[in-house]
């Protein structure tokens, strides 16, 4: 016996919108009290993630010295073995601690680089743990460890513990990346999708904004990474607050569990709860059995739709990790007050942020990304061709691009929620941000090879988004849809109504 959705599936339709096919949704309403509170609970976990991704600015900013190893006193002179370092902006930093210059200069640079990996580490793991044992508690723990491990890297006195402990602490903050949207996607209603995912990002604006707060009253690096990791601690609560995701405990068969929390929510939703019990059991009942299963990262590729839409969502991850962190490396370079500049170039995001909620709704999820990553391509491309002391348009035109490859950003974050099922959301989204993680880990080094040619950067940067907008022609429209839940309605899932016509 199949239901609707399944019917509406296997012809290669979005679900309509029916009892049958949502009940979880039927159950708790789009949005309500419930949800507006949950997602704020929730969207605290992109403050951290701001901080500590974006903090190397400030553990690790440019300094100067002077070489006192002979009577000249050159300025960054290399080699260089008793350095005077100027403490006129910063007291001190992890490149003055453990006289990371001349040829321990890239050792900075690496710590960074680290931190990224353990984020890719974090994000898949995480994914598959949260998959396979729930978000609330995966969740917990990911908090739980990035608080001791941030703390611990405020106060170790060695460059390789820092490092060791950056990479936990990347760990744990691609936990709370991963595992917090997905749980907060699992309670919004479809027509709620795009403003919630968009204002999932605007903390991680104002996190980045906020660490030029941070710089400017905590000069020394310890003090800073102390001052940026204190925060997570009033996350501790989620322990107490959070709810498991109904969506993942009909998943995995706890019927009665996931009827307990719809009815708290419509609850405080003030919607009906007679009936919730009796329509979530028959809407289990009605779904093949063997659908009712737990996933795991082989069977995102075990069919083949999924497979290719897998593969596509995945590079444009990379795209948009590689592309967002080189664009940011020319704002970056913008002469002036480093406070500032830091101040500038996370602000110039948060509009970015706000205007993606219209466009996701009136041109849905592929047009949009196919729009901003060509956008950002052809930004690039100018960049390499305008003359070199054309700094103004050179700006510009970064800044044109950076917004769309952070609006790009937001897209894909969505779009990967509603194409991968329940059984493999976190994994699906997890190997998704560690390609985002791969990504951003190589673009500093291609933004390096300016050193070879000025154009060669940019028009790196510029190529790779052309390929994931032709990849993103490849994959369904997901706009409208309900969540899938099993493999089986993600291999047959075709796309919206809209994407099919056309």
């Amino acid at each position: 016996m199949k239901t609707e959705n399944a019917a509406n599936v296997e012809d290669g339709k979005a679900p309509e919108k029916t009892k049958s096919t949502d009940a979880i949704q039927e159950a708790i309403g789009s949005m309500g009290k419930y949800q507006v509170i949950l997602c704020l609970i929730i969207f605290l976990t992109k403050f951290p993630v701001a901080f500590h991704q974006m903090g190397i600015i400030f553990l690790a900013p440019p300094v100067s010295y002077i070489c006192l190893d002979n009577s000249s006193n050159e300025t960054n002179k290399c080699p260089c073995s008793n350095p005077e370092y100027d403490t006129s902006i910063f007291q001190d930093t992890i490149i003055m601690t453990w006289d990371l210059i001349c040829e321990k200069s890239w050792l900075a640079d690496f710590t960074q680089t680290i931190f990224m990996l353990g984020i890719l580490v974090g994000s898949i793991s995480f994914g598959a743990i949260s998959d396979r044992f729930g978000r609330r508690l995966p969740l917990v723990g990911a908090v739980i460890l990035q608080l001791v491990s941030g703390i611990a890297a405020s106060l170790t006195p060695e460059y390789w513990s820092f490092t060791i402990l950056r990479f936990i602490l990347g760990v744990a903050t691609g936990g709370t990346m991963v595992v917090g949207y997905v749980l907060t996607m699992e309670f919004v209603g479809t027509e709620y999708r795009e403003p919630v995912s968009a204002f999932y990002q605007l903390p991680f604006n104002i996190g980045h904004l906020m660490l030029a707060g941070f710089g400017y009253f905590f000069r020394t690096w310890s003090s800073f990474q102390l001052a940026v990791t204190i925060p997570s601690v009033v996350m501790l609560s989620y322990y107490w607050v959070l709810p498991e995701s109904p969506r993942w405990l009909l998943a995995v068969g706890e019927t009665k569990k996931a009827s307990k929390i719809l009815e708290k929510t419509a609850k405080m939703n003030k919607l009906p709860t007679e009936n919730i019990a009796n329509n979530i059991e028959e809407y289990q009942r009605l779904r093949p059995k063997d659908q009712i299963q737990k996933g795991n990262l082989f069977d995102l590729f075990k069919t083949p739709n999924l497979r290719r839409n897998t593969i596509c969502m995945t590079f444009n991850w990379l795209v948009c990790g590689f592309g967002y962190f080189g664009v940011s490396q020319y704002i970056g370079k913008l002469a002036g007050n480093i406070f500032v500049n830091v101040a500038v170039s996370a602000t110039v995001t948060i509009p970015g942020t706000l205007i993606s909620i219209p466009l996701m709704r009136r041109f849905g999820r592929k047009p949009l990304m196919i729009g901003t990553l060509v956008l950002t391509s052809i930004c690039l491309f100018a960049i390499a061709v305008i003359p070199a002391d054309a700094q103004m348009w050179q700006v510009v035109l970064a800044c044109i691009g950076d917004v769309g490859m952070f609006i790009a950003f937001i897209v894909v974050y969505l779009y990967a929620s509603e194409m991968f099922p329940t059984v493999v959301r976190n994994v699906g989204i997890g190997l998704s941000s560690m390609m985002a993680r791969v990504g951003s880990m190589v673009a500093p080094y291609v933004a390096s090879l300016g050193t070879y040619a000025l154009w060669l950067p940019p028009v790196i940067f510029a190529i790779m988004p052309l390929i994931g907008a032709s990849l993103c022609l490849l994959m369904p429209e997901t706009k409208d849809c309900e969540l899938l839940t099993t493999i089986e309605e993600a291999e047959n899932f075709r796309g919206t109504k809209k994407d099919d016509e056309k």
